[in-house]
């Protein structure tokens, strides 16, 4: 079996390469947005698989990628996350603990009724996997491709230009208490292992943290292992 295999046909994009900004959609209603939550949960636990890579190399503009870097410093090579800095450290450079956002692509795919507009959601990793606050909690371990990345405790909220992109109510649902515990909005994280990620990549769930342990076995481990054969890309 290889290590690499296409994602589900839900999430074959129609137009790879760039996405464009806002256009004019309708928004979904909450009874819609609460219809998909079955499908969302059952999201797989331990191996999912990398759906989608986005890019943002400026505001406003998504680069669709088969192939992508996670590097230590830079977060995912050629986005603007360094650059661009954060206001939630006291310099305003960029947070570690923000270097990398993770959203289930289930979720993202719901709030944007589709494929096409999926990545306007703002993120740069799109996974067919469980996000949650009990599957991945926040010191855990999640393996991409060649990369491994550590979850962040910050938490991920959306901002107006999700509200603009998705509406009132699919803010409103991502952030609800219930929205929040299954991390419908996404979660942060950081590199602690660089290499390369392709779509179609496994996402594999690590391990959990223990107390006072900073992964550091694991990590090793996981650094050691090779990436499985792979697949042509399409």
């Amino acid at each position: 079996m290889t290590g690499r295999e296409p994602p589900g046909p839900e999430y074959r994009l129609a137009n790879r390469g760039v996405a464009g900004e806002n256009r004019a959609v309708g928004h979904l209603s909450r009874e819609r947005l609460e219809a998909g939550l079955e499908h969302i949960r059952e999201s797989p636990q331990n191996h999912g698989r990398l759906v989608l890579v986005v890019r943002r190399p400026e505001v406003g503009q998504r680069d669709l990628l088969d192939e992508a870097v996670l590097d230590q410093v830079s977060g995912l090579e050629g986005d603007n996350w360094l650059t661009r800095g954060s206001s939630s450290t006291p310099d305003g450079t960029a947070n570690p603990d923000k270097q990398v956002t993770v959203i289930n692509a289930r979720v993202a795919e719901l709030v944007a009724e589709g494929t096409e507009r999926m990545a306007l959601a703002g993120d740069q990793l799109f996974l067919d996997l469980d996000l949650s606050m009990d599957n991945l909690p926040a010191g855990s371990l999640l393996a991409v491709g060649e990369a491994v990345l550590r979850v962040s405790e910050a938490p991920h909220t959306g901002c107006a230009k999700f509200i603009e992109r998705f509406g009132t109510e699919a803010i409103r649902f991502v952030n609800s208490r219930l929205g929040r515990q299954l991390r419908l909005r996404g979660m942060n994280a950081r590199v602690v292992v660089p290499g390369t990620i392709r779509v179609g990549d496994l996402a594999v769930k690590a391990g959990q943290p223990r107390s006072g342990d900073q992964g550091g076995d694991d990590v090793a481990d996981l650094s050691g292992r090779q990436r499985p054969g792979g697949i042509a890309h399409r």
